[in-house]
């Protein structure tokens, strides 16, 4: 199989660290890659928001955000096993968001098979990441040090909304959603060149330095590799089904089950490790991206994507 040109990337980054180059993105630029990378993905959702009648997709978004809230709480506990605080609320982010590049993936194996989908899709891809997140944030700080033998009070519940649904990842994702959704496909052609032609380019340089954080912290997930292997694995397989059991009460075609399925499957290393970087700055980012990008994603691209159709249509 082809591997994405993104991919490549991130392996180019990974090998370069691990050989000790002195390849290093300036901080600067990987914060501005973070930024317009979370704002393009919040304006894809929106434009196709845009283009669907709001009242008959309502439904499937409102089920598609209550999954997106159930999987990070589910992989949680079973994290807690081996990681710490932090670590298992970051890695569990990136699990209950979802992976672009995959669900690209899906969408051209079903082409290859000629098997249509739901275009809502894209949608549920945009929606998925954001309950993710907030679980996430909601997980680490619950159980850190200031969430420790006392009680929060109102003042700081209030605190710790405010800084979750108005930091800066949940800001540029429902930004952009809603100015997709706002300018539609007509209003948003004077800067389409910028958000949605150059998001892949974009996109190879900021898992390029993914590859270099992840090889910066290789000892770490040494320490834990057996367990990532493992969860990197099971984890999908298991939400794969979970998916399709949303996508059967959603009423999803074939395809539509495929898709989402293939989503609940997958695991970000786009606006999750952005996001919990600035949300979750004690975790460790080898951990999440490691298990992700490094296990769960080609799991998807070689097995899991093929494996997913054959479940879907068993119940489909």
């Amino acid at each position: 199989m082809q591997i994405d040109p993104v991919v490549l990337f991130f392996l180019l980054g990974l090998a370069a660290g691990i050989a000790k180059s002195d390849l290093k993105l300036p901080s600067a630029l990987y914060d501005t890659l973070s930024v317009f990378l979370l704002l393009a993905i919040g304006i894809k959702g929106g434009l196709v928001l845009a283009k669907q009648p709001l009242l008959e997709i309502l439904p499937q978004a409102a089920l598609v955000i209550v999954m997106g809230f159930i999987l990070p709480l589910l992989a949680y506990p079973i994290l807690r096993v081996k990681l710490a605080q932090a670590d298992a609320a970051s890695v569990a982010a990136h699990y209950g968001s979802v992976s672009v590049v995959t669900f690209a993936v899906g969408v051209a194996y079903l082409t290859r098979l000629g098997v249509e989908y739901e275009s809502q899709s894209t949608l549920f891809l945009v929606l998925l990441e954001m309950p993710a997140l907030i679980v996430g944030v909601l997980l680490a700080r619950l159980g850190g040090k200031e969430g420790q033998g006392k009680k929060a009070s109102g003042h700081a519940w209030g605190k710790l909304m405010h800084e979750i649904l108005l930091g800066k990842s949940m800001v540029l994702l429902m930004g952009g959603l809603l100015i997709g959704w706002f300018a539609g496909p007509e209003g948003i052609k004077p800067v389409d060149k910028l958000y949605l032609d150059l998001f892949k380019p974009v996109l190879t340089l900021f898992l390029l330095e993914m590859g270099l954080v992840v090889a910066g912290k290789i000892g770490v997930l040494r320490q834990q590799g057996v367990f990532i292997l493992a969860i990197g694995i099971a984890i999908p397989l298991v939400f794969s089904w979970i998916g399709i059991g949303f996508g059967l009460m959603m009423g999803l075609s074939l395809g539509g089950l495929t898709l989402l399925a293939t989503l609940a499957a997958s695991a970000s290393y786009i606006a999750a490790p952005a996001a919990m970087r600035m949300a979750v700055p004690q975790a460790n980012p080898a951990l999440s991206l490691g298990a992700a990008l490094g296990i769960t994603f080609p799991f998807n691209l070689l097995v899991g994507i093929p494996l997913y159709y054959q479940f879907a249509a068993a119940v489909a």
